[in-house]
Order: C-alpha cells, then sequence, then structure tokens
C-alpha cells in the first residue's frame, strides 16, 4: 500500500523544484554576462583594428580630393557633461575638419549614428566651431547598399582596396558640411 500525497510534500517539492530553476537560471544568467563581455571585447579589437588600417591612409586619401589634413587625432574625445563625445579619427588643418567613423561592419544604423553625431560634434568641440566639416565611414565589410546610402548622406565613403584602404566615392560626389 502506497503512503498517501499530503499538500506539504506537494509543496516541498514545489520548493525543491523551484531552488533548482534559480539555480540554473543563475547559471544561465552568469554564462550570457561572460558571453557579452567576450564579444564586445571582440567588437572593440575589431573596431581599432580597422581604424588602425585606416588611420594611416587617411591624410594621401583626403589630400588626393583637395583637402589638406595636417593633424590627425586618433580616438578624440571630449567629456563635456551631456556632451560627451568620441570621434575615431579627427582630421584637421587650420579651417577644415573630417570625422571619420570606423566599423568592422557598417550597417546603415551606424551610417544614422554617425551623421546625428557630425550635428553634434560642435557643441562637444567648440573649438571647431568655425570650421569646415566632414564626415566619413570606414568599413572593412559593408551591408548592402550602405555605400550608396553613405553617399547619398554626403558622407565619404572607405573600404579595404589591396594592401590599403581607398575613398569609393566618385568624381561627382558633392561631400555635406555639417
Amino acid at each position: 500500500m502506497s503512503t498517501p500525497v499530503t499538500i506539504e510534500d506537494i509543496y516541498k517539492l514545489f520548493q525543491k523544484s523551484q531552488a533548482e530553476a534559480d539555480r540554473r537560471f543563475a547559471k544561465l544568467e552568469k554564462t550570457v554576462a561572460e558571453t557579452s563581455q567576450a564579444v564586445n571585447a571582440l567588437t572593440t579589437r575589431w573596431g581599432r583594428f580597422v581604424e588602425e588600417l585606416v588611420e594611416p591612409a587617411v591624410i594621401q586619401l583626403f589630400q588626393e580630393r583637395g583637402i589638406e589634413i595636417k593633424y590627425l587625432y586618433p580616438r578624440a574625445r571630449t567629456r563635456q557633461p551631456g556632451l560627451a563625445m568620441e570621434i575615431d579619427i579627427l582630421g584637421v588643418n587650420e579651417s577644415v575638419a573630417v570625422l571619420v567613423e570606423c566599423k568592422s561592419r557598417l550597417s546603415q544604423d551606424d551610417v544614422d549614428d554617425f551623421v546625428a553625431k557630425l550635428g553634434r560634434f560642435k557643441q562637444s568641440f567648440p573649438q571647431y566651431q568655425n570650421y569646415t566639416t566632414y564626415g566619413a565611414v570606414a568599413g572593412i565589410e559593408i551591408n548592402d547598399g550602405v555605400d550608396s546610402y553613405a553617399y547619398r548622406r554626403g558622407l565619404f565613403v572607405i573600404r579595404p582596396s589591396g594592401d590599403t584602404v581607398a575613398i569609393v566615392n566618385d568624381a561627382n560626389f558633392q561631400p555635406t558640411t555639417w
């Protein structure tokens, strides 16, 4: 003859099951956090790789387009409250600033975010208030149609070409100024 199951027995079984579920969920949360951290570190390294590929070519690329750059500031930052901003590569002369956004994979959202950043640039970096400002996006991989989209938004588009990188905009391109 079997012993009848009581409400207390069911409650104890439920508590035990709930504790096991909580333990597994905590373990899953920890795994997700560690994975996110590893992916972020890898993304940062890829982004730095793209910056290091593009930076040495920036002066010559823009000189070929009639824009003389005298100084390069990789990862230019300002930390003004409410106006904090980082520019991957900032190239300047006495009257022109060129902002270059570098991505391992360039998407339309990246272009939109960068255009918004260009709109805030002179607030965040007031020393360039009177400069003519141009934008450029660089990507090792560029999602389908994003190069054309960036072109239409008035941005220079930089992509790999042989052992280096090149601006792929045609000779008719008229960059937007910010």
